[in-house]
């Protein structure tokens, strides 16, 4: 199972509005967004179908960037059912994502 990268057209028909979805805002060029990958493939495969998991190229996608206030990369927003609710700016170990997702887990049930 792999992560879907989405473009400006797919991002609201891929966004789950029920639940939990992280997006990775990244780009091909960046170093720690290539350490970050390998992260959240791991987390979108322990987490199966309940958390879902969204790339966004930056350099492809400029206006979802800027509507999102991207300033630098990685950038991992959690949206909770649609809405952005924590964002998270470099790379992070996967006990720190794994956390914020289980805050969220937690507020939804």
């Amino acid at each position: 199972m792999t992560i879907k990268r989405v473009s400006e057209h797919e991002f609201q028909t891929d966004l789950q509005t029920q639940g939990i979805t992280l997006v990775d805002f990244d780009a091909p060029w960046c170093p720690p967004c290539k350490v970050l990958s390998p992260i959240l493939e791991q987390l979108h495969e322990e987490l199966g179908g309940t958390v879902d998991v969204l790339k966004v190229n930056c350099d492809d996608n400029p206006a979802l960037a800027s509507k999102y206030g991207i300033m630098s990369m990685p950038t991992v927003i959690l949206f909770n059912n649609g809405e952005p609710a924590e964002k998270l700016v470099g790379l992070r170990p996967k006990d720190v994502y794994t956390q914020l997702i289980a805050k969220y887990e937690d507020l939804n049930s």
